[in-house]
């Protein structure tokens, strides 16, 4: 009798060369934006300057993927909760009601 094993990363996301379909996304509008650039200003210089854009860009995108814990710039919760309201027109109705 055959046995299967059970696939447990159902939420896990979908790849494309290491990259997820956002970050693949811009890296092929960066392929094809560096294609524009060569056909238009066909040169060796240019050539190699987009080739090395291009390379450093995938290594800064696959570096961004393993290790997404460097690039968080805001914390997910606050570090107080309160019930308290913010809003400025609210504390001034309470201000008029009392007076």
């Amino acid at each position: 009798m055959r046995k299967f094993e059970i696939y447990r990363n159902m939420r896990k996301q979908a790849e494309i060369m290491g990259l997820s379909i956002s970050l693949f996304a811009l890296m092929m509008t960066s392929i094809i934006g560096s294609l524009m650039v060569i056909i238009f200003s066909f040169g060796f210089i240019v050539i190699l300057t987009v080739l090395i854009f291009n390379i450093v860009l995938y290594i800064a995108l696959i570096y961004m993927t393993k290790n997404p814990s460097h690039f968080y710039l805001k914390k997910v919760f606050p570090k107080t909760i309160s019930n308290k309201k913010a809003c400025l027109a609210y504390t001034h109705k309470i201000e008029f009601y009392q007076n």
